[in-house]
């Protein structure tokens, strides 16, 4: 089943970049694997939340996800 990376990084369809930066930082400080040392749960919502921004943050990569 395909993430719905708005949902993962809690922003609506319609965000415009400055929104989608700030929940990447934001979910990224909270995840990240040397603040949650031990815990694989973290490192791969981390990763899975580095996706959706790379995603995301893509205008042309946007527009096929979407």
């Amino acid at each position: 089943m395909l993430e719905d990376y708005y949902a993962l990084l809690g922003i609506p369809r319609s965000a415009n970049d400055a929104a989608i930066r700030s929940s990447y930082r934001r979910l990224a400080l909270l995840t990240h694997p040397d603040k949650n040392r031990g815990n694989p749960t973290a490192t791969r919502r981390f990763q899975q939340v580095a996706v959706a921004y790379e995603t995301l943050k893509d205008p042309s990569k946007r527009k096929v996800y979407d």
